[in-house]
């Protein structure tokens, strides 16, 4: 359970302490621990899974709630095939069927769904409902939430390398005009700010090949609350936290004088 202040002897969440004048743009969350959830309980790792459904629930409604524009979710990774191959169904099953369910309550809350990755190699029924929940929440004005599936960071910048070296070699485009600007274009995620704040729940001190490019002044914040226990209060407390650190940038900012 996450830490809660108090004052005068009543429980205060985070989120009343929270400046909504200086709130992340873009959040972004490794959400790691569901296998150790699970084996905690002496059930499978899918178990796990089904039971981190209400922690993607709670952030979703949490950043909507606060305001935040656009919210990443690490779902599935290049690496994650190599998983059993009954928790890799298992995991393709459940993005199916939760992603029917949610369809009316992301409409509902003027939620925009996105993704990142190569979803070529995800089964059709996955493509067909990731595709439709696309064209139906496209024109939705709220929270957009990018899912991140079949995806790595290197994978991402090795393809931006690969389309621009094409270009390059269909004389499209020449070395000298490749710059920073130019390459972002090139992601995933163009168009869309880089994370300010990064979440990765279960206490691992690590990025696992998430946007690599994206978070290089990405502020991050680890919690040893595995995912399927991580409710709206852990995403206030991880947002207060990023408030009170001093954000340089590579720079040195000299005191006032």
């Amino acid at each position: 359970m996450s830490k809660i202040g108090y004052f005068c002897g009543l429980v205060a969440s985070f989120k009343d302490q929270i400046d909504l004048n200086n709130l992340p743009l873009h959040v972004a969350i490794i959400m790691d621990g569901n296998g150790r959830w699970a084996k905690r309980k002496g059930a499978a790792r899918i178990f796990g899974h089904r039971n981190a459904i209400q922690a993607v629930t709670d952030v979703t409604e949490g950043c909507g709630e606060l305001g935040i524009k656009y919210l990443t979710l690490y779902a599935f990774s290049t690496e994650n095939w190599g998983r059993p191959k009954a928790e890799v169904d298992g995991l393709m099953e459940l993005l199916v069927n939760t992603i029917k369910k949610e369809i009316s309550n992301l409409m509902e809350n003027q939620v925009r769904l996105q993704t990142i990755g190569d979803i070529s190699y995800l089964p059709k029924v996955c493509q067909r409902n990731l595709e439709e929940a696309k064209e139906a929440t496209k024109s939705n004005t709220g929270l957009t939430v990018l899912l991140a599936l079949n995806y790595s960071g290197r994978w991402e910048i090795m393809n931006a390398v690969k389309r621009l070296a094409e270009a390059v070699n269909q004389g499209r485009l020449h070395p000298e005009d490749i710059n920073e600007d130019l390459f972002i274009r090139h992601l995933e995620t163009a168009g869309v700010p880089d994370p300010e704040l990064l979440i990765r729940t279960s206490g691992e001190m690590r990025v696992s090949n998430f946007l690599l490019w994206q978070i290089a002044y990405t502020e991050l914040y680890i919690t040893q609350t595995l995912w399927p226990d991580f409710r709206k209060e852990d995403l206030y407390e991880a947002i207060y936290s990023y408030q009170h650190r001093e954000r340089r940038f590579g720079k040195v900012l000299e005191p006032n004088t």
